[in-house]
Formats: structure tokens, sequence, C-alpha cells
């Protein structure tokens, strides 16, 4: 089975989330997007990496999440979902992914 690196998933869900709440107009269906993503994120951190790892990965996406709303007003939606996207999908290749 071919394994998608944790840091895939955890930006695709920043992003995808983003982009399901901008797209539909519909906030809460954009939180599941994030939600589910964040969820198959953590589960993959925990297996690989353990408990400690896969809660402090796990604040780091929901502080991702909730840092990007006032990047936005600085630097434009987009981009800071892209910048906050890649600081979770860095943090989560060094801490995780690197590690065979």
């Amino acid at each position: 089975m071919v394994r998608v690196p944790t840091a895939m998933v955890a930006a695709t869900g920043l992003v995808g989330g983003y982009a399901v709440a901008r797209w539909s107009k519909k906030r809460p269906l954009g939180g599941v997007a994030l939600a589910a993503a964040g969820a198959v994120a953590a589960r993959e951190w925990q297996r690989k990496a353990g408990n400690v790892t896969a809660a402090a990965l796990s604040g780091v996406y929901v502080a991702a999440f909730a840092g990007s709303h006032p990047l936005a007003k600085k630097i434009g939606a987009w981009p800071s979902v892209f910048a906050v996207a890649g600081g979770v999908a860095a943090a989560s290749w060094a801490v995780v992914d690197r590690r065979k």
C-alpha cells in the first residue's frame, strides 16, 4: 500500500478546507474538510511518531488555521493559506515524514 506523506495530508487539509468553504460559500463544509484531513494526519502522526508528537503537530495544525485569518488581512487570503499550509507541511515533514 502506498502511504501519502503526512505533510501532504495536512497541507491539503488547510488548502482544501479553505477552497471548499470559499467555493461552496458554506464555511461549515470547509470546516468538515479541514477537520477530516486533520484527523487523518493526526492518526498517522500518532502511528508513526507517538502521542506527544501527534498532539504537538495537531496543535500546530489548529494554530495554523487560526493564524491564517489575521495573516490574510495583511497578505491576502490565498497567500495566507498557502503560507500556513507550507509551514505545517514543513513541520510535519521535519518531525515525522523524513524518518524511515
